[in-house]
């Protein structure tokens, strides 16, 4: 075996995991590590994340007739803020925090994200109408991965 790393064994989930409790820790609100070419930023607090369309996976990416494309332009776009474990209700036997068709206001949560056996709330950080859930229920996610689609123009 070659003592040598991979370059994937920088975004490895225990060494995110590792760097989400010296947050916690430290009561930091942000970490910022680069690494030769490779790169991981995370972020907590209640703050809505935007990430630029550039760091959805390309596999996720597909064409889309002009007129889907207008609509989508407006279309605001909650994403992880941490790698975890997805839940769209507080309790296997509770209701989802927001179903399609739901108005939420900002300070609406919209899901809870497990890491590291703590159970963090998302807030919607944005006023408006659920479009989309993009994510199944219980499916792990990763940092700035897309999970609930909104319109805030509804």
């Amino acid at each position: 075996m070659s003592a040598a790393k991979q370059p994937d064994d920088f975004f490895n989930v225990k060494r995110v995991r590792r760097l989400i409790a010296l947050m916690k820790r430290h009561d930091l609100a942000e970490i910022d590590i680069k690494q030769a070419d490779q790169r991981v930023r995370i972020k907590r607090g209640g703050d809505f994340v935007s990430m630029p369309a550039t760091s959805v996976p390309r596999a996720a990416v597909t064409a889309a007739p002009a007129a889907e494309a207008a609509v989508d332009t407006k279309m605001v776009v909650i994403k992880s803020p941490m790698v975890g474990t997805f839940y769209r209700a507080s309790g296997p036997d509770s209701p989802p925090f927001v179903k399609v068709g739901d108005r939420i206001g900002p300070e609406k949560t919209v899901c809870i994200i497990e890491a590291m056996k703590v159970f963090n709330e998302i807030p919607a950080g944005v006023s408006g109408q659920v479009v989309a859930l993009l994510v199944e229920n219980g499916a792990p996610v990763e940092f700035g991965q897309p999970l609930i689609k909104i319109d805030p123009e509804k």
